[in-house]
């Protein structure tokens, strides 16, 4: 690599050999163009030996600190006279800090001394400490500790006291049960007063505990109105900062016209821009390089460290951007940049049809191909569903009791009427229907997990980008999975899946995930890595005829 000054690094091996991409990269699906690798390859090899920061990244057990790792990015670029060569982005801050001299610097550097930012961080901040001070301050506690102990001491003399008037109401009653009939109306009038003279106590004490209890709460009050008035001071600054952040992120396209994250997000969407709108690798390059007059050719992102918690990142792994905080932005970057065709709006292979295995007047069991969707998709029509509608044309009902992936082969089952729909949609419900699947996962898993196991693992969809889904113990649903391990083919784990819950791409992220088997499936574009497909097939699909009750099952051949 050339000592270049600036951000602009042009690449060490020749690339008179490379054919120049038509079109410019699809961000948010691609296979990374041979120049994208060769730059990534740069990059990678400059995180394993540079020197000028320190970062955790998790990928040796000796660094200190808590491991983050990062999504990095490059944008291969002509320079003003044709030469090719890259500049490299990381998303939000790498070693505590937003510009390091070997990236593009972000688009609004918050963190430079003296900036709104800062300062009102620091007011922040301030408000921060103050609160908790508040929280933490004797006579809060002690207010705190007062209106406990008397609360516990009213409900305790309270309860005892009701316990008390029962008790007495009870005695009272036996009295007149014993009492001779001359002798019952002077009795009556003795235990009437009596018990008014009970009540009245209970009353007075009531009183007593609230006025006692009203005099703490006042004492408390005094500090309790005075945090919320920092909280809501807090509140009203943290959302003013914000505001003035999306007015100073400024985004470029090739016609140089600018637009703020309000104008994209705000104005044009009717939302809020999300947290971190703007930090993306993909966004910086872009501004970067239209900036300074350089032509974008071909970008690629990829993940550099451990994975998160809750997602699936592979290290070194390319990934697409993310769709919540960079389509906005990305859409008017790149307005006018002819860009590879989006593959979920193209139009499936024709040759892509059902096969029909069973059929007769209630159910119809089929073989779906991968790539063909279940169900039709916003742009694309095709789908089980409509090749369906022609293959059963006398069908009444939604016809379809449940889906599998696009990508993914195999068994299904249609019901061709609701009645038939009602009683299978019951044998899902109530998870009688038993489904297996075979995989094939990216390594050798067997010297690490038992022949046979169970995976545990909730699930939610990742909102920040769809459809991919992320681990979630606190808001995910319950998604368990057995499993039995096949053979060890060349390295690859050939795997059979028993799915007892229906989550979305479940079993990929079962496979995938670090807390799962570690594994990706072959092919997996969105946990692993792509291939010619997924190898994923329904292989075999055991349900209760709706109409007869006979017990049925199928199998379908695995295609690889």
């Amino acid at each position: 690599m050339r000592d270049t000054p600036g951000r602009l690094h042009y690449l060490s091996e020749n690339t008179g050999d490379f054919i120049l991409p038509a079109r410019f990269t699809f961000p948010f699906y691609y296979d990374p163009h041979p120049l994208a690798v060769l730059a990534a390859n740069e990059l990678k090899a400059y995180l394993e030996s540079q020197v000028d920061w320190e970062h955790n990244f998790g990928l040796t057990t000796c660094r200190q600190g808590m491991a983050i790792g990062k999504m990095f990015g490059v944008l291969v670029v002509e320079d003003t006279v044709g030469q090719l060569a890259f500049l490299a982005a990381f998303s939000g801050k790498l070693a505590g800090g937003n510009d390091h001299p070997y990236f593009v610097p972000p688009v609004f550097d918050m963190l430079t001394e003296g900036s709104f930012y800062l300062e009102g961080e620091a007011e922040l901040n301030e408000l921060n400490r103050e609160i908790e001070r508040l929280e933490n301050s004797e006579e809060w506690k002690a207010a705190v500790s007062e209106l406990e102990t008397l609360s516990q001491d009213a409900a305790r003399e309270l309860s005892a006291l009701k316990e008390s008037i029962k008790a007495n109401k009870d005695a009272r009653r036996i009295k007149r049960l014993e009492c001779a009939a001359e002798r019952i109306a002077g009795l009556e009038e003795v235990l009437r007063k009596e018990s008014i003279r009970e009540q009245l106590t209970l009353k007075s004490r009531q009183r007593f505990w609230k006025n006692e209890i009203a005099t703490a709460d006042c004492r408390m009050e005094v500090i309790r109105e005075r945090i919320g008035q920092l909280k809501a001071e807090r509140r009203q600054r943290s959302a003013g900062l914000q505001q003035r952040l999306f007015e100073n992120y400024s985004f470029v396209n090739r016609y140089g016209e600018k637009k703020s994250l309000l104008d994209i997000f705000s104005a044009g969407m009717g939302v809020a821009p999300p947290s971190g709108a703007g930090e993306c690798a993909a966004p910086k390059l872009l501004q970067y390089a239209f900036l300074n007059g350089l032509k974008p050719v071909a970008m690629a992102e990829f993940w550099w460290g451990q994975s998160p918690p809750a997602e699936v990142r592979v290290h070194g792994h390319f990934y697409p951007a993310c769709r919540q905080k960079c389509a906005p932005i990305l859409g008017h970057m790149l307005r006018g940049i002819e860009t590879d065709p989006n593959p979920m709006e193209q139009h499936p292979d024709q040759s892509l049809v059902i096969e029909v295995l069973y059929e007769d007047s209630s159910v119809a069991v089929v073989n779906k191909p991968a790539e063909l969707l279940s169900v039709p998709g916003k742009l694309v029509e095709s789908s089980v569903y409509t090749q369906a509608l022609v293959l059963f044309p006398r069908a009444t009902g939604p016809l379809m009791v449940h889906r599998l992936d696009m990508s993914t082969s195999g068994l299904m089952v249609i019901a061709l009427n609701i009645d038939a729909y009602r009683r299978l949609q019951k044998q899902f419900l109530r998870k009688t229907v038993r489904k297996s699947y075979v995989a094939v996962l990216e390594k050798d898993i067997s010297g690490h997990f038992a022949r046979k196991g169970v995976i545990d693992l909730p699930l939610r969809v990742d909102l920040e980008d769809r459809p991919r889904q992320v681990v979630c113990y606190e808001y995910g649903r319950q998604a368990i999975t057995e499993y039995e391990i096949l053979a060890v083919e060349n390295g690859f784990t050939r795997i059979r899946f028993f799915p007892l819950t229906g989550r979305t791409h479940q079993l990929r992220m079962h496979a995938a995930h670090h807390l799962g088997l570690n594994a990706p499936i072959v092919g997996d574009d969105l946990y692993g890595t792509k291939s010619d497909r997924l190898h994923l097939h329904a292989e075999q699909l055991t349900f209760r005829h709706p109409v007869s009750g006979e017990l049925m099952s199928f199998e379908a051949k695995v295609p690889f």
